[in-house]
C-alpha cells in the first residue's frame, strides 16, 4: 500500500525530501548564525528575559528522540496519501492557518488579548469549521485516526521521563519560577488550567494531532515532523522575540524547533496525546510548580 500510494504521486518524496532537508538546514544554520553573533543564551518563557545556554535545551530532546528511535515497538509509518481532494485540501490549509497565527502574533505585538483570540480563531475555530465541513469523507479520515495497540500506551514513558529528568533536574535544569508566591492560590490554579487548555492541549491537537498527522500522509513521517515543528516554532517569536527577526526567528528555530522534534516523534511513533500533553504542560508549569517547592 505504501509503495503504491508513492508511486501514484512521483513527486512526494522529492517534496517530502526537500522539506527535511530544508527544515533542517534551518535549525542548523539558526544555531550557527546565533553562535557566529554571540547570542547562544537564549529565553525560555515568555514571562520574563532570562536565558539559559541553547545547548541545554537541546541536550533533553535529543536524548529523547534517541529513546524513541532505540526502544521497540512503534507505530507503523504513515505512507503517502492517495490523489485524494480532502485530506490534501485540509494539510493545506491547516498549514495557511498556523502561517497566519504566527504572521498575526508578530504583527499585532503578541500581547494580550491577540494572542489568545488569534489562537482561538486559527488553531480552532477555523479547523473546526474545516473537519465539520469535510465530515462526510470519511475515506479521508480513515488515513487519520489509526487503532492503538496495548504496547503503545506504555511506549513513551522511557523518552518522557528522560526528558523530564534532564530538563528539570541536575545541571542542565531550567530554572524554577517565584511566580506561586507572587499570586494567591486561586489566580495560581486558574492561571495553570488555562494555560494547560489554550496552550498546552490546543497547540497539540493542532500542530501534532491535525496538522502534522496529515502531512505525514503526504510527505512522509519526518519531513511532516519537521514542518509541524517549525511552523510552531515560528509563533513564539511573537512572544519571545526582541525585535530581531533574524535573531529572534534563530532563537526559536533552535529552541522550540528542537523541542518541536521531539514532541512531534513522540506524537508520531506512538500516536498519544498523553506524552506530549505532560512535556507540553510541563514546559508551561513545570517551572511554577517547582518554584513552590
Amino acid at each position: 500500500m505504501r509503495n503504491k500510494a508513492w508511486q501514484q504521486s512521483p513527486h512526494r518524496p522529492t517534496l517530502g525530501l526537500g522539506i527535511l532537508v530544508a527544515g533542517l538546514a534551518l535549525i542548523a544554520g539558526a544555531a550557527l548564525w546565533l553562535a557566529l553573533n554571540g547570542n547562544t543564551g537564549i529565553r525560555y518563557s515568555a514571562d520574563h528575559t532570562d536565558t539559559v545556554p541553547m545547548w541545554h535545551r537541546w541536550i533533553p530532546a535529543l536524548t529523547g528522540l534517541v529513546l524513541i528511535r532505540l526502544l521497540p515497538p512503534k507505530a507503523a509509518p504513515a505512507g503517502a496519501a492517495p490523489a485524494r481532494g480532502g485530506l490534501h485540501l485540509q494539510a493545506i490549509l491547516l498549514l495557511v492557518s498556523a502561517t497566519l497565527f504566527a504572521a498575526g502574533l508578530w504583527l499585532s505585538g503578541g500581547g494580550e488579548p491577540a494572542h489568545t483570540l488569534l489562537k482561538l480563531i486559527l488553531l480552532l475555530a477555523v479547523p473546526a469549521l474545516l473537519f465539520w465541513l469535510s465530515r462526510r469523507d470519511s475515506a479521508d479520515r480513515s488515513q487519520i485516526h489509526e487503532r492503538l495497540a496495548a504496547w503503545r500506551h506504555y511506549g513513551p514513558i522511557a523518552p518522557v521521563a528522560a526528558w523530564l529528568a534532564l530538563t528539570y533536574t541536575g545541571p542542565l535544569a531550567v530554572p524554577s519560577s517565584d511566580y506561586a508566591a507572587r499570586v494567591d492560590p486561586v489566580t495560581l490554579v486558574l492561571t495553570i488550567v488555562v494555560a494547560f487548555s489554550v496552550n498546552s492541549l490546543l497547540e497539540e491537537v493542532f500542530y501534532r494531532r491535525w496538522l502534522q498527522t496529515r502531512w505525514e500522509h503526504i510527505i512522509g513521517r519526518w519531513p511532516a515532523i519537521v514542518l509541524a515543528s517549525l511552523l510552531w516554532a515560528a509563533w513564539h517569536v511573537g512572544i519571545q522575540g526582541t525585535g530581531h527577526l533574524p535573531t529572534d526567528l534563530s532563537s526559536a528555530f533552535v529552541n522550540q524547533g528542537v523541542q518541536g522534534l521531539f514532541l512531534g516523534s513522540l506524537w508520531s511513533r506512538y500516536r498519544l496525546m498523553w506524552p506530549i500533553l505532560v512535556v507540553h504542560g510541563a514546559m508551561n508549569s513545570a517551572p511554577i510548580l517547582l518554584g513552590m517547592l
